[in-house]
């Protein structure tokens, strides 16, 4: 193995066909999404080259409400991290101290995960239906039928209710990489943290939480990144509606390039979203990378 691991040319044997595949998939359709943004092109006739006018449409004109479905896309970003995060890691810290039936609620708050998207957001969106959905029935059986609403036509609260069904899946996925990660740190630790008379929390604060960072900076880097490229559970429960209060720039890229047939704007709109993701994943990881040695 060893040999083998100093020979170049099987190297570059073995990882030419991954290196393949992840060209074709994924770096290729990068630099078409980058020409195409260039274009004003809608799908079949001729396409008209116009520079960076795209671009200028998105960030200065702000044309079809491009700015609003950025600020939706971070306020959910912030979200994720201020309390999907501190609830998974909760979770994660209290299965792995050893509870009774860990193996059980570990794999009931991962069931979510495995579940497909369009499932989840039509369970959710009879959970929030007006007339029969349950949290209004039980709103109105608690004499709080006042606070009764329509949760996803209201501008006001789509986006939240969104949000919420977003937790619910993927708060199990974050918490089982913590899980895993806590699960990893030697008892010994704590066995000379008792000794020393430390209590639960004070174990959990000045020893799990400092040495799970590793972990907690790739599930900030998955929750920002996926709250960017959130899509799926979007179009499902709200397709951006009402009034634009849940767009975000996926769900605008989608209805812009299939829907108006504008490749070019589109595709600027992809490239954002690119760039978005790769800056947001480099700032996160240089302020985790003072304390962490990768």
């Amino acid at each position: 193995m060893e040999k083998l691991m100093k020979d170049k040319k099987a190297i570059l044997l073995f990882a030419f066909p991954t290196f393949l595949l992840f060209t074709v998939i994924v770096v290729l359709p990068i630099f078409f999404s980058l020409y195409y943004s260039t274009l004003q092109w809608d799908g079949f006739s001729n396409s008209i080259s116009v520079g960076f006018s795209n671009y200028k449409n998105l960030f200065v004109n702000n044309t079809d409400g491009f700015a609003q479905s950025v600020s939706n896309s971070l306020v959910l970003a912030l979200i994720s991290v201020g309390i999907q995060l501190p609830i998974s890691l909760l979770l994660a810290i209290i299965l792995s101290r050893g509870i009774r039936k860990e193996r059980f609620f570990r794999t009931v708050y991962f069931i979510p995960v495995i579940i497909s998207t369009v499932v989840i957001g039509q369970l959710w969106m009879k959970i929030y239906n007006e007339d029969y959905g349950i949290l209004n029935t039980v709103l109105r059986s608690l004499g709080l039928g006042s606070l009764a609403n329509t949760w996803l036509a209201n501008p006001k609260t789509a986006l939240g209710s969104v949000f919420v069904a977003m937790l619910w899946q993927y708060v199990g996925y974050h918490m089982l990489l913590m899980y895993a990660s806590a699960r990893s740190i030697s008892p010994d630790i704590y066995e000379a943290a008792r000794i020393d008379g430390a209590s639960e929390s004070k174990m959990a604060f000045r020893i799990t939480i400092p040495l799970m960072k590793p972990i907690l900076c790739v599930c900030v880097v998955f929750a920002v990144t996926g709250s960017f490229k959130a899509f799926d559970l979007i179009y499902v429960m709200t397709g951006g509606g009402p009034m634009h209060s849940t767009d975000v720039p996926t769900t605008l890229m989608y209805t812009t390039i299939f829907s108006r047939y504008q490749y070019g704007y589109g595709s600027a709109m992809a490239i954002f979203i690119i760039i978005e993701c790769l800056v947001c994943t480099v700032i996160i990881q240089k302020l985790f990378s003072k304390d962490v040695d990768y």
